[in-house]
């Protein structure tokens, strides 16, 4: 089932079983969903498959990561098993990311290939520790202009830096950003976020939800209050 919703939420579940669970409890018309790195080690393409089978548009958040034809390889994997979305490093720099959509390309193939830039937890501080001696910000812009010259359609990026990367690659380009917390939820431990409303309005074009939907009594209401922020 297609959906307009910019609404990602993220099935962060050690099994199968507990996605499932909480997929069950969601409407596919009313956002997608994020498979990510625990989830599909331990449960593989049968998370994908029943997830599909439910009607919901995926985002495979993998992170790819390696020499070129290994993560062309990966996303042609990923894309024919029919995901809405999948995501690699820009730290793997242009020839990676080229690999990556010339495959997609060649095989007449749909899927939303973006990168991450920088992980929505890192600080300065954290940045200098593995030699980067630029801030998060322009980090994020070096990293998301690489990604939209390799023919990216677009980054995972913090709101906080979706304004300037609306300037830099345009609004076309997808601003896929976690670290979204409503207003009736905790921080928890990411670093760089912002409600909402104010990170669509900053130029977001996605939003990822975890935990204040998640871990809802009632994960529908808790949805259906993000929708009225951002209305």
């Amino acid at each position: 089932m297609s959906t307009d919703s910019p609404l990602i939420i993220a099935l962060d579940y050690p099994s199968l079983d507990a996605a499932l669970c909480m997929a069950d409890r969601l409407d596919p018309a009313r956002c997608r969903l994020k498979v990510g790195k625990e989830l599909f080690t331990r449960s593989g393409p049968d998370v994908l498959e029943a997830l599909h089978g439910r009607g919901f548009e995926v985002f495979l958040d993998l992170k790819f990561h390696d020499i070129p034809n290994t993560v062309a390889g990966a996303v042609h994997a990923a894309a024919e098993q029919g995901v809405w979305m999948v995501n690699v490093h820009a730290g793997g720099g242009r020839r990676m990311m080229e690999a990556a959509r010339e495959r997609l390309e060649r095989h007449g193939l749909g899927t939303r290939l973006i990168a991450v830039t920088v992980l929505t937890s890192m600080t300065a501080d954290d940045l200098a520790e593995v030699g980067v001696g630029v801030s998060p910000a322009a980090q994020v812009e070096r990293l998301a202009t690489l990604a939209r010259d390799s023919g990216m359609h677009g980054v995972v990026c913090s709101a906080q830096e979706s304004a300037r990367l609306r300037e830099l690659c345009g609004d076309d380009f997808l601003k896929v950003t976690p670290g979204i917390r409503p207003a009736f939820a905790q921080v928890g431990d990411q670093q760089r976020i912002m409600t909402p409303g104010d990170a669509m309005a900053a130029g977001s074009t996605h939003l990822v939800v975890g935990r204040p939907i998640t871990q809802a009594e009632e994960p529908m209401e808790a949805l259906a209050a993000i929708e009225a922020e951002l209305n």
